[in-house]
């Protein structure tokens, strides 16, 4: 048996919570993926798995297991980009988790950070604030990018690096395209917003829990006409209807290229929420976590960032 594959087929289980869909992600069939996990239970002598017709979880044996083989993976990570990576070469991959609204930045800190190491491959995946914070903490993760106000409200465990401010904006469609782009307007208060109909974040999202205390604090709280979790699909839904949404700034520059939509920076109140990169606190981060929190610091990557979101110079 090999024990770093068993384990490694133990955390795909977990992460797809499917015996078939694990098996698939890990490239094996689903009987040699069974096999190993059975395995596991003959050598340490438990039950791991809580079987029925299809997975139904861990018993208090496979939980201990499992956070095991995610230490024992994540030293593995750790001994490969130490052994493969040069002074100033680091060699790896990253897992980047980031809430959607700020996919933005993400996706151009990813492609400069590729850029700057070429031996650092990112993975960027799209999750809400408390799967990012369980990420870190199981390490699946490497790095969050999203709001670290909910850090600095208590979690020892994790460090914030802050990145930029955000503030936001009545997105909707404009009476007339422009060749130019999205239209900036005037100023617009959360009171006026709440009178349109609006598409907004669905109620799990951090961001949706923003913007219902700004239109609270208003005086006006919102019925949306339309919800989703797809960052795509707020912005589309102005292009296409007849709805209008409230969009961060990060998420405004990423369609500056729609003429037909206009931006009206969203005021009284005015919301600032800051943003910044999230990782567990660690004496030993990985090659590639180095590189990339050394990046965040970097003065020219931090006006790049505070360039594509916030205000956008509206």
């Amino acid at each position: 048996m090999n024990l770093l594959v068993s384990m490694r087929y133990l955390v795909a289980l977990d992460e797809h919570k499917h015996f078939a869909r694990a098996a698939q992600a890990c490239f094996v069939t689903q009987p040699a993926l069974s096999n190993a996990l059975r395995a596991l239970e003959t050598e340490f002598g438990a039950a791991i798995v809580k079987r029925g017709r299809t997975f139904v979880g861990f018993t208090s044996e496979g939980q201990r297991l499992l956070d095991s083989a995610r230490r024992m993976l994540h030293e593995e990570e750790l001994l490969k980009q130490d052994l493969s990576s040069v002074t100033g070469k680091p060699q790896g991959s990253l897992s980047i988790g980031v809430v959607p609204t700020a996919e933005p930045i993400a996706a151009r800190f990813a492609a400069m950070l590729h850029a700057r190491h070429a031996g650092i491959a990112p993975v960027v995946r799209s999750m809400s604030s408390q799967e990012i914070e369980a990420g870190l903490e199981n390490l699946t993760l490497d790095l969050g990018l999203g709001f670290i106000e909910r850090v600095r409200s208590g979690n020892l465990r994790l460090r914030a690096m802050a990145q930029y401010t955000e503030h936001y904006f009545l997105v909707r469609k404009a009476d007339k395209p422009s060749a130019k782009g999205i239209q900036f307007s005037p100023p617009m208060s959360w009171k006026e917003a709440a009178a349109l109909p609006l598409c907004l974040m669905t109620a799990e999202m951090h961001n949706r829990h923003i913007v219902d205390a700004a239109f609270t604090k208003a005086g006006a709280p919102v019925r949306p006409a339309l919800e989703t979790n797809s960052i795509l699909t707020l912005a589309l839904s102005v292009v296409g209807g007849a709805v209008c949404c409230v969009m961060p700034g990060a998420l405004v520059g990423a369609v500056r290229a729609y003429g037909e939509l206009q931006a009206h920076p969203l005021i009284s109140p005015e919301v600032h929420t800051p943003i910044g990169f999230m990782s567990l606190v660690s004496d030993r981060p990985s090659r590639t976590l180095e590189a990339a929190l050394t990046m965040a610091q970097d003065a020219a990557w931090l006006r790049h960032a505070a360039a594509h979101s916030g205000l956008l110079h509206a």
